[in-house]
């Protein structure tokens, strides 16, 4: 396996070994990148954007013929999300099927990038005639995440190329195989050499030196609230689109149709063992229902079958790692210390938790004001709306949340009220589709992910300025 620097795929001696989550089995090794294979990457992405620029038609058609590809490799490609990320094989296929829809829609962008005509009504611009075009921003550096190691490539690189950019992607150490597996896909889309370049090695190492390369324009980033941070005070002055995790509440209200909401809480909390940055962690249902919901959603909860993520009915598969899943368990325990109650889960072997339910957590408790990122969720009551609302803001973070009512009143107060860059009503916070404007505020981040929305972003303004002599 190996790097993929202008359009040459290169070996080094140093080597990342992939392991299969569930098994421990050794998928794989990856080579990985040094400070010169970063600057040479740097270089090849503007290099290839001096020498030839991509016409529109060429990228729509190159982001196409990827959907294209990717569309044909469904369940070869689910396999092997399911084997490095760990994650259920009925989730990874819909995260390949979620990918090729990404790349369709941000071909079908790249032809819709669009200025705006500037109204002069100055005196002394008489004469004269604005508009503006999009021109692309620059080399866009991408680094993703482990939890969605081929759609949330998707959503730095497509947006990347339809806007006209160069890319240098570094995935997760933990999921690199499908990345290069997606390099190899644009590099039989036709992607002209330098457009696209792949870097591989851990955050420490490889993550710094692209943070020290001037040559970026564009800082593109899935991770923790820290590593942002990092991240913008090391870019300065250049864009970037940071989305940084949640520990995402749902308000479960009276008048609520109480079965599909335990329904869907128990589908989104749980969705690859709670390793979703939109995963349900924090429910607050109103005291008059709560004990109907408990008995509902516990019930969906056990229900879930726990094991190997490869065997097509699992739904809830194990965690990135054992270090982690021992990481989440510890939350637990500090929790239950603290006077919550386990409901049901909180069992461990090796890196799989069982889907844990606690109730009485209080709001300082880890498994509440931070990420989880583990399959952990925390029910609490609550007497009226506006009390809801306050413990659903009570978070450094703003993702997404949910809403269940029958209520428009009540739809439109949380709309309104709610602190976050996405309320969904009669959902949870774990829906998503790719063409949605997508990101949160406070420290779950800046800017927004969905292909036009990240377009716009990877594109700067160019104001012109027209004067007629005449």
């Amino acid at each position: 396996m190996t790097l993929w620097i202008a359009g040459e795929w290169l070996e080094t001696e140093e080597k990342i070994s992939v392991s299969n989550k569930y098994t421990g089995e050794l998928l794989g090794q990856v080579s990985v990148a040094s400070r010169e294979h970063v600057h040479q990457a740097v270089m090849a992405g503007q290099r290839a954007m001096a020498e030839h620029p991509l016409t529109v038609q060429e990228r729509y058609q190159i982001l196409s013929s990827v959907s294209e590809q990717l569309a044909a490799q469904v369940d070869e490609l689910g396999m092997g999300i399911a084997q490095e990320a760990g994650k259920p094989f009925a989730e990874a296929r819909t995260e390949v099927l979620r990918a090729v829809q990404t790349f369709r829609v941000a071909a079908e962008e790249a032809k819709r990038i669009q200025g705006e005509m500037v109204p002069l009504s100055s005196p002394h611009a008489q004469g004269r005639l604005a508009f503006t075009l999009r021109v692309p921003i620059g080399v866009v550096c991408a680094i993703s995440p482990f939890n969605f190691p081929l759609n949330l490539v998707a959503h730095k690189v497509a947006p990347a190329i339809a806007a006209g950019n160069a890319f240098v992607l570094k995935p997760a150490t933990y999921t690199p195989l499908t990345a290069l597996a997606l390099m190899r896909i644009f590099e039989a889309a036709g992607l002209p050499k330098g457009y696209g370049n792949l870097v591989i090695g851990s955050g420490g190492t490889v993550g710094e030196y692209l943070l020290q390369e001037e040559g970026f324009s564009f800082y593109t980033f899935t991770g923790s609230p820290a590593v942002g941070r990092h991240l913008r005070e090391s870019v300065g002055l250049r864009q970037s689109t940071l989305e940084l995790g949640s520990n995402s509440a749902i308000v479960v209200h009276g008048d609520a149709d109480l079965d599909l909401a335990a329904d869907r809480c128990a589908k989104t909390a749980f969705n690859n063992a709670g390793q979703v940055c939109i995963s349900v962690q924090r429910i607050y249902v109103q005291e008059q229902v709560y004990e109907d919901f408990m008995t509902r959603f516990k019930a969906a909860v056990n229900a879930l079958k726990v094991g190997n993520p490869t065997d097509p009915d699992t739904q809830v598969g194990p965690m990135i790692s054992e270090a982690e899943a021992q990481r989440a368990e510890a939350w637990v325990k500090e929790a239950e210390a603290a006077g919550a109650q386990l409901v049901t889960g909180g069992e461990r072997r090796g890196a799989v938790l069982t889907p844990t339910i606690l109730t009485d957590a209080a709001p300082s408790c880890r498994v509440c004001s931070e990420e989880a990122f583990a399959p952990v969720v925390v029910v609490n009551p609550y007497t009226t709306l506006t009390e809801a609302i306050a413990k659903v803001n009570d978070s450094k973070y703003g993702l997404q949340s949910g809403v269940f009512t029958a209520s428009i009143d009540v739809m439109l107060k949380c709309a309104k009220e709610i602190r976050v860059g996405g309320v969904h009503i009669n959902e949870t916070s774990g829906f998503r589709a790719d063409e949605m404007p997508y990101g949160g505020v406070k420290d779950s981040g800046i800017g927004r992910e969905g292909p036009k929305y990240a377009i716009e972003e990877m594109t700067e303004s160019k104001l012109v300025v027209i004067h007629n002599q005449v």
